[in-house]
């Protein structure tokens, strides 16, 4: 049987397991939790999708019940610097050691079952969502934090009974997978709503709210809207209007739907949580590769907008914190994104592209196919030193368009 001592063993096997299995159901991994004793039934749970949004939203929720004083567990994608930040309980990282130990765990069950079945496997997101509910029922977590990998419905994730559900937002995004229509999204996306379990909604477009109401009917869930249910009032500060008034500090906009689905979600939750210290714990939460700001004057923004709809929400943050000086944007993009409908939003910026050493990353000749004509840098590094040079102290350099690059330039300033 296959055992890893190394970190660096465990990872290279993980990668190098498939991606999809040949038929999208959750036979796969609810086989090999059920040899587990279903760790994922032993935590209470939130359970978060969202085209954008979900991953800020799952950190804000978490800190909240940390500051609660409830031992939190937090399971996210994609992880910026290192593969250990997808599992957290209570803002740590799972130690390498403890990865190791459920690793060999997992695979131990999977060998037994190949015993019956010679090609039984799991997909690589399963074996990162199995190790996650296993570490935080070892742990005696008392909640965790999950968010969605694609869509709902089939994602990995949803073999849990959440306390709470929450839908950030729907757009287009992995229409590949889960589309190719908006309402295609909404329905996956609602598959997340379960049996009398309350459904926290964000700011969801017009067309496609029919479509998760009628599923939250159907299964007799609470549903919470956001403009409806609870309220948010945005200027420099944004109120929430909610059980309470609160005022949070943010910078985009976008930011303070994400805070008033957590704090909505927080609530539900029936914690005893005063007001100023929920505003302290929203206010505290640092979220990796989200609208970081790396250095002021001149300012470098990291974020890892990846879809028209994120892509929007960075731009109205930037052009308003714009005040005189020009905006530079470094962007590396995925092949399978919408990358013409992305670029068509940039306007008065300056935009470089570079690429990165991944297969699924757009090179040159991809752009090309588009008859994009903007400036390209093979060496993303490179572009970025180049762009930093040309910055005068009020320009603006933001590096966006994946996590990947987010990463990437994150972990070679380190160096």
């Amino acid at each position: 049987m296959k055992k890893f001592d190394k970190i660096s063993e465990f990872l290279d096997y993980l990668y190098a397991l498939p991606n999809l299995h040949p038929k999208s159901d959750l036979s796969y991994i609810k086989r090999v939790l059920a040899k587990l004793d279903n760790p994922q039934d032993k935590v209470k749970t939130i359970h978060i999708t969202g085209t954008n949004g979900k991953g800020s939203t799952s950190y804000y929720i978490s800190n909240l019940l940390k500051k609660a004083g409830q031992k939190t567990g937090l399971f996210v994608s994609p992880y910026i610097k290192e593969f250990n930040e997808r599992i957290q309980i209570n803002g740590k990282n799972i130690p390498d050691a403890d990865l190791i130990k459920l690793a060999n765990q997992v695979v131990a069950v999977i060998t037994e079952i190949q015993k019956e079945e010679a090609d039984f496997n799991l997909v690589t997101f399963e074996f990162e969502v199995i190790m996650a509910f296993l570490y935080f029922a070892k742990q005696n977590c008392d909640y965790a934090v999950i968010e969605v990998g694609i869509g709902a419905r089939h994602d990995k994730t949803n073999v849990i009974v959440p306390q709470v559900s929450v839908i950030t937002t729907i757009g287009l995004d992995h229409e590949a997978i889960i589309g190719p229509t908006l309402a295609d999204i909404a329905k996956e996306k609602a598959g997340i709503i379960k049996e009398k379990t309350p459904i926290v909604l964000g700011n969801l477009p017009e067309e496609v709210l029919p479509i998760v109401l009628s599923e939250a009917k159907q299964k007799n869930a609470p549903v919470y809207l956001l403009g409806q249910d609870f309220k948010l009032h945005t200027e420099s500060v944004f109120e929430l209007t909610s059980k309470q008034n609160y005022r949070f500090n943010l910078r985009p906009q976008v930011e303070g739907y994400d805070i008033a689905l957590s704090v909505k979600v927080f609530e539900l939750l029936n914690l005893h949580l005063s007001k100023a210290k929920i505003e302290t714990a929203i206010n505290e939460t640092q979220i990796p590769g989200r609208y970081q700001v790396l250095q002021t004057k001149p300012q470098i923004i990291l974020d890892g907008a990846h879809n028209i709809q994120a892509i929007e929400n960075l731009l109205a943050f930037v052009r308003k914190e714009k005040t005189s000086g020009k905006v530079y944007v470094l962007l590396a993009m995925m092949k399978d994104k919408d990358i013409t409908e992305v670029l068509s939003k940039f306007k008065d910026e300056q935009v470089l592209l570079t690429t990165l050493p991944y297969p699924r990353t757009a090179k040159l000749a991809d752009y090309h196919k588009l008859n994009v004509t903007l400036p390209f840098e093979q060496d993303y590094w490179q572009a970025y030193l180049n762009l930093k040079q040309k910055m005068q102290s009020n320009d603006i350099l933001v590096v966006t368009g994946s996590f990947y690059l987010v990463s990437a330039i994150l972990n070679k300033g380190e160096q």
